[in-house]
């Protein structure tokens, strides 16, 4: 048996799975249940960070990943993020990098960020 704490909202539901038959119970809605089930067997994650930006007020602009990146290539997601460097300005939205690492998700920019 796993105990999870749910992250899906914030009632942080003490999730109990079943590490062979994936039965999940202390669920509060049904994406907790699927949420204890892929944390098992597949774990994923939205990244948030910085990346450098020229020309802006600020030196460095806050991004995410559009969508989910699998756990394990995390790491590799900050790495390839230290080696980009937007021009400004930037746009809420606009791609900072495309398919990092692969993954298939785009990092986008979460903040508006004019020229000087």
């Amino acid at each position: 048996m796993a105990n999870i704490i749910c992250i899906v909202c914030p009632k942080g539901c003490r999730l109990t799975v079943n590490e062979a038959t994936l039965a999940v119970t202390g669920n509060g809605c049904p994406r907790g249940a699927e949420y204890g089930k892929n944390e098992l067997t597949h774990p994923v994650r939205v990244v948030t960070s910085t990346v450098k930006i020229e020309g802006a007020p600020i030196a460095r602009c806050p991004v995410k990943t559009a969508g989910s990146v699998p756990k394990e290539k995390m790491a590799d997601v900050m790495r390839a993020l230290s080696a980009v460097c937007l021009q400004a300005p930037v746009r809420r939205g606009d791609t900072a990098a495309a398919d990092v690492c692969g993954t298939g998700v785009d990092v986008v920019v979460t903040r508006d960020l004019p020229a000087r």
